[in-house]
């Protein structure tokens, strides 16, 4: 049997050997993982749905479809993005040519979460081919019929020398991390990248680290409260909340919350009827764990909808918790379920005082008409990405970088941004040899005043 380590050495050689470099071999790459995903869409529907319950139109919108999206995008671009960038140079350089070149790293591992766990399995991926790299994928050992169909999907489409996927257990991921790999790729909790970058930090690999956090939804008094309560429900309860992205709780002026929240709860009803536990398309919890932990948020404030569960099914519905404070448990960590807590505030200078105090999120959600107000949003709150008016939307935007900041995570991905994520940025200098200009060389009395002129 191959070990890890084998796998990663094979990997290396097949890098070194030149095997990833050119154009034609990066498009080809892609347009066999997109033709893998048309093959073998009806599996990914049926794994989709053992892990998460997904319906095929989210499965498709949020998952399949983002993933035919950007590898479209990726190669009807990635021929401009290889062409070295060209670069101007002071008068102190005259004659030369100066340019970068983008390098791809080598050897990368993509460890991707349950949530998504096809797209931000091969979302990243999709990067890293694009960039000319070899690609390790560690899926989620908690999605076990998605991570195994695209264990076997990319065996069948690729030599393992070059693009392969290791599953296993938290032992997996462990041994994984302590190989050297040229670039780390890893989406999850805040918790387990602190470990990842510490386990890099061995061999000084770069990381990309796609974390979460508390994202606000903030709902001022002048915003569009039936629109604005329509995209919150579906930004909060599409995947059951299971999305790094999802609006973590509502944070809503006092004049405007109970309008705010009629309109939810009839969206909510809209969406998923009036039983979504009977909804043979609502998204499950993916575990028991997860299922006990989100219900233990349910004995905060006042519940004002929802909050029945099923534990054979593994599904809680769509709730909405009233009368919360910063100090409940519902507000002390990323919820990741179907669980939206609602606080008030008097005025948006309030809002925006509370939220800087916290860790900054991965999102950030601001309802709102007035201009002036949506600028000091973004301007004085420090956050990975958002909307104005909108949740979530952002991503679907391939020329909009998406990654976080501070504890939310580091680095970017999409569209163009992926490939410059897998790729080292080579400076280049081209001399000229036609001339030699004296003043750079010591010696020169000249030379000397020439420099004081030109760097003053």
């Amino acid at each position: 049997m191959t070990t890890i380590k084998q796998i990663v050495e094979e990997q290396r050689a097949f890098y070194q050997n030149g095997n990833t470099r050119d154009y034609q071999t990066r498009k080809a790459s892609l347009e066999s993982l997109k033709r893998m995903l048309k093959k073998h869409e009806k599996e990914v529907y049926h794994a989709l749905r053992s892990d998460l319950n997904k319906s095929e139109h989210e499965a498709y919108t949020t998952e399949i479809g983002f993933l035919y999206s950007e590898i479209d995008f990726t190669l009807k671009n990635l021929m401009n993005w290889m062409e070295p960038t060209k670069v101007t140079a002071p008068i102190t350089h005259k004659g030369t040519k100066n340019y970068i070149v983008h390098e791809p790293y080598g050897v990368s591992l993509v460890i991707s979460p349950w949530n998504y766990p096809l797209q931000l399995a091969l979302a990243p991926a999709i990067g890293a081919i694009a960039a000319g790299n070899c690609v390790v994928i560690k899926p989620s050992e908690h999605a076990r019929a998605t991570s195994s169909l695209l264990a076997s999907m990319i065996k069948r489409t690729f030599d393992p020398s070059y693009i392969t996927v290791i599953e296993g257990e938290k032992e997996t991921n462990q041994e994984l991390l302590r190989q050297r790999f040229d670039y780390i790729f890893f989406t999850g909790s805040t918790e387990v990248g602190k470990i990842v970058m510490k386990q890099a930090s061995t061999h000084l690999t770069p990381v990309t680290l796609e974390l979460g956090g508390k994202s606000p939804a903030i709902v001022d008094k002048d915003a569009n409260i039936n629109l604005a309560a329509k995209r919150i429900v579906w930004g909060k309860f599409t995947n059951a909340g299971q999305t790094c992205v999802a609006p973590d709780y509502v944070y809503v002026h006092e004049k405007v919350k109970f309008k705010l929240l009629k309109a939810m709860k009839k969206y909510i009803k809209s969406f998923y009827g009036k039983e979504p536990l009977n909804n043979p398309d609502y998204t499950k919890i993916i575990n028991e764990r997860h299922f006990e932990r989100i219900l233990g948020y349910l004995t905060d404030g006042t519940l004002l909808h929802g909050g029945n569960a099923e534990k054979q099914s593994l599904m809680i519905e769509p709730t909405i918790l009233d009368k919360i404070s910063w100090e409940d448990s519902v507000m002390q960590e990323e919820i990741f379920g179907p669980v939206l807590p609602v606080l008030s505030f008097t005025n948006v200078e309030e809002a925006v005082e509370m939220i800087s105090k916290q860790e900054k999120p991965l999102a950030l959600y601001y309802f709102g008409e007035n201009i002036k107000t949506q600028e000091q949003v973004i301007q004085y709150l420090s956050f990975g990405g958002g909307s104005i008016n909108d949740t979530i939307f952002h991503l679907a935007n391939p020329h909009l970088p998406f990654g976080g900041v501070g504890n939310s995570g580091m680095g970017q991905y999409h569209g163009q941004s992926s490939f410059k994520t897998f790729s080292h940025q080579k400076s280049i200098l081209k001399q000229s040899t036609k001339f030699d200009v004296p003043f750079r060389y010591p010696g020169s009395k000249l030379g000397k005043a020439v420099i004081k002129r030109i760097m003053k």
